[in-house]
C-alpha cells in the first residue's frame, strides 16, 4: 500500500520543531518512505491526498486515558455527597466501573477510539478498570482499539477496593497475561496497571513488581493525585509514595505514573533518576479540584494526558497552557507541545524497533492532515504557538495510523459509525441503570 500527500506543509511537534513548505510525503505500508520536494513525483499511489493548503503533523499522543469512562458522559444517577476527591471516587467512578461488563467495555473502547482519532490523536495510553469483568477485559479494550485502528497501550488498575486480595491477584494476573500476549498484536501493547496506592497493599505492590520484571513491562499507576494518597502512605507505611514503589522495584524507565500533584521535589528527583515518565492531566485535575502540579518544570520525562476527559489533545494543551500561566508558571506553548510529543518515547519502548513521532523517512506513518489556514506565517519559532492558539480538533481532516487511513476527510472507512454510537447509547442506558441501583463499597484497608 502506497499513500502520497503532495504539496503540503510538514510541521514537526517533537524537538527539534521544524516547518517545511511545498513538500511531498510518501508512505509505503506502515512506514514513511520519503519526505521532500517532488518526493512523490513518478510514484504510483494507491491513495493520494492533495496537501495544498494543508499541514501534516505527527499524530498526537494521549499519555493517560480511562476508556472505562466512555459511557459516563451526562450519566444520570442518584449519588451521595461529593465534597472531596474520595467521595467523587466512591459515589461516581467506582460505582461506574463496577457496572461495566464485556459489552460495555467494548463499546467504551470503540467510541473513545473514534473520538480520539476524530480529534487527531493517533496513540492512546489507557488505564482500565471493570471489577465485575477483569479476566479478558484488556483483550476487549484492545479489540476495540484495533477495530477503529488507533495505536495504544492498556492495563488493568490493580486495587483491593472491592474484594481485597482476591481482586488484587486477579488484576495482576490480567495485566501479566495481556502484557505477554499483546506483544503479538499489531497496534496495542500492555503494561502492569495500578490504582491509587491507598487501595494497593504492600502484598499487591510485591505482586505487581514481580509481574513487571517477569513480563518486561513497566507499570502505569496513579500516584499522589490527591493529598489523601500521600497522607495515607505516610500514616500507614511511614514512607513517601515513591519510596513505597522503589521498595518493590517499580521505578523503571518504561514506567508511567499519573498525576503526581502531591509529590515532593525529592520524590520527583527520584522518579527522574530512574527515568520514569510522569503524565500531567490538567482538565481532570481542575475538574476534581485536587490542586495544581506546581513542579512541572522539575519533571524530566513529562508527558500529557486527559485522565478520561476525552482524547482531544489540542483541547488539553490549550487548557493546560492557560491554567499553567494562570498559576504563574514559566512554560511556553513549546514546552507543552514537546511534553505531548514525548509520549512517543514511551511508546517506542513497547513497539520495539519502531520510530514514532516525526514526519521523517523511517518513522511509523502515524499522521494528521490538518485543514489549518494560517493567518500569520508558520515558522519553527512560532509553530508551537500555532498549535496552542490556532490549531484545533476542528482542523483535523484525515488521519493515518500505521500506514492505514483510519479517517478520510472526516469519515471512517469500513466502519458504521452511526450504528456504533447508537449501540453505545443503548449500552450506556443499561449501565446507568445498573450504577444507579448500586451503592458505594468501603475500600479494604491494610494497616501496618
Amino acid at each position: 500500500m502506497i499513500i502520497t500527500i503532495t504539496n503540503t506543509t510538514v510541521m514537526q511537534t517533537m524537538q527539534p520543531i521544524t516547518v517545511e513548505n511545498g513538500v511531498d510525503v510518501v508512505i509505503k505500508d506502515d512506514l514513511i518512505l520519503n519526505v521532500g520536494k517532488d518526493a512523490a513525483k513518478g510514484v504510483k499511489a494507491d491513495k493520494h491526498f492533495d496537501g495544498t493548503g494543508r499541514v501534516v503533523i505527527p499524530g498526537n499522543v494521549c499519555g493517560h486515558h480511562h476508556y472505562y469512562s466512555g459511557l459516563s458522559r451526562g450519566m444520570q444517577i442518584t449519588a451521595g455527597p461529593q465534597t472531596d476527591f474520595i467521595q467523587v471516587l466512591k459515589e461516581w467512578w467506582w460505582r461506574l466501573d463496577r457496572g461495566l461488563d464485556k459489552e460495555a467495555c467494548l463499546y467504551s473502547s470503540l467510541i473513545c477510539s473514534l473520538d480520539a482519532i476524530a480529534s487527531g490523536t493517533t496513540s492512546v495510553i489507557d488505564h482500565h478498570a471493570s471489577p465485575s469483568f477483569i479476566k479478558g477485559s484488556l483483550d476487549t479494550i484492545a479489540d476495540g482499539m484495533e477495530q477503529v485502528g488507533i495505536r495504544g497501550m492498556t492495563c488493568y488498575e490493580v486495587t483491593n477496593r472491592n474484594r481485597g486480595m482476591q481482586e488484587v491477584e486477579e488484576g495482576v494476573q490480567e495485566n501479566y497475561d495481556f502484557a505477554v500476549s499483546s506483544k503479538k498484536r499489531r497496534l496495542v501493547r500492555g503494561m502492569i496497571g495500578g490504582h491509587a496506592l491507598f487501595t494497593i497493599p504492600d502484598a499487591g505492590l510485591k505482586l505487581m513488581g514481580e509481574a513487571m520484571h517477569a513480563s518486561g513491562a513497566g507499570t502505569h499507576t496513579h500516584i499522589a493525585e490527591g493529598n489523601y494518597d500521600s497522607v495515607w502512605s505516610h500514616h500507614f507505611y511511614n514512607m513517601d509514595i515513591v519510596d513505597r514503589l522503589d521498595k518493590f522495584g517499580m521505578l523503571t524507565g518504561n514506567s508511567l505514573y499519573a498525576h503526581g500533584l502531591w509529590l515532593s521535589s525529592q520524590e520527583v528527583r527520584k522518579l527522574n533518576e530512574h527515568g520514569c515518565f510522569l503524565v500531567h492531566n490538567p482538565r481532570s485535575n481542575m475538574n476534581n479540584h485536587v490542586g495544581y502540579a506546581s513542579h512541572l518544570t522539575e519533571v524530566k520525562n513529562l508527558i500529557m494526558g486527559t485522565d478520561g476527559c476525552g482524547g482531544n489533545m489540542f483541547e488539553e494543551l490549550k487548557i493546560g497552557f492557560f491554567k499553567h500561566k494562570d498559576a504563574g508558571g514559566p512554560f511556553w506553548p513549546s514546552d507543552f507541545v514537546e511534553a505531548m510529543a514525548r509520549g512517543n518515547k514511551l511508546l517506542e519502548q513497547y513497539f520495539v524497533g519502531a520510530k514514532l513521532g516525526r514526519v521523517e523517512a523511517g518513522y511509523k506513518a502515524d499522521l494528521d492532515i490538518l485543514d489549518y489556514r494560517c493567518p500569520t506565517p508558520l515558522v519553527p519559532a512560532n509553530a508551537a504557538g500555532h498549535f496552542v492558539w490556532g490549531m484545533s480538533s476542528g482542523c483535523v481532516e484525515s488521519v493515518i495510523v500505521d500506514g492505514k487511513v483510519v479517517m478520510d476527510h472526516r469519515s471512517f472507512p469500513g466502519l458504521d459509525v452511526d450504528a456504533i454510537y447508537a449501540k453505545a447509547r443503548e449500552v450506556a442506558s443499561r449501565v446507568w441503570h445498573t450504577v444507579d441501583t448500586s451503592v458505594p463499597v468501603e475500600p479494604e484497608k491494610e494497616r501496618t
